[in-house]
């Protein structure tokens, strides 16, 4: 689904990944753990396109991406739930849901309608506290239900592959295991999920396969239970 070999992103002159390699399988959950400033969210922008690497390669779905402008990105299949939820505040929960399906979304995989398995119907089905709102502005939403809010708006769009950025910051231990719950969800309907998360146990309760990063450098990776039996990994750069 998605192959990353050997990104190098620069914010400026500041060099911000160093040859960071990825890959995820169709239907598979894959984890980035880090600590706060290690490259976790430049790492999901070099993706999406948002901050393009200088150097090394992105394929999706088979096709060579660094260079795509962020919705041609993401027209190929490629959702985004940003860090902070970043829902549009003044629209209602049923505008923000229907961001993905207008015209100027574009692409094959949306329609005014929804031609795909998720539409406004299937995505309230799945998130029933945002069904009872569909009138309210999202800005009025609780942290919880914004981050509902911005994960359906991204199934809305019908993507092969979604990118979530720390879903559980600011959440309870009760909504973070509600969001835990929808990520199974989500990858059993056959989506790919990459996760950047600094909740450990979220992580490791979802995840088919975790790499760490630390100063913009791949330190580890591999399946979920080796992870758990790291101790020096754990304490040096998660702090575990």
């Amino acid at each position: 689904m998605l192959t990353v070999e050997k990104i190098n992103t620069f914010y400026g002159e500041a060099h911000t990944l160093f040859d960071v390699s990825l890959e995820i399988q169709e239907g598979e959950v894959v984890a980035l753990l880090g600590r706060n400033g290690m490259g976790k969210t430049t790492f999901i922008r070099s993706v999406a396109g948002l901050t393009p690497p200088r150097r090394g390669t992105i394929t999706f779905k088979g096709n060579a991406i660094v260079g795509y402008a962020p919705y041609k990105i993401a027209q190929l299949g490629l959702a985004l739930v940003p860090q902070g939820r970043r829902i549009f505040s003044s629209l209602t929960v049923r505008e923000n849901l229907l961001v993905p399906t207008s015209a100027l979304a574009g692409g094959k995989a949306w329609g005014p309608k929804g031609s795909g398995r998720w539409n406004l119907s299937t995505v309230l089905k799945e998130f029933p506290q945002l069904a009872e709102r569909t009138g309210q502005l999202g800005g009025s939403l609780s942290g919880g239900e914004q981050q509902m809010l911005a994960i359906g708006r991204a199934l809305m769009a019908n993507p092969d592959l979604i990118l979530m950025d720390e879903p559980s910051e600011g959440l309870s231990p009760v909504l973070v295991k509600q969001i835990e719950e929808i990520m199974r969800s989500i990858r059993e309907q056959g989506h790919s999920i990459l996760l950047v998360e600094q909740n450990f146990g979220l992580a490791m309760a979802v995840a088919d396969y975790v790499y760490v990063i630390t100063s913009g450098r791949i330190v580890y990776h591999g399946p979920p239970h080796e992870l758990a039996g790291q101790a020096e990994i754990l304490d040096r750069h998660l702090g575990i």
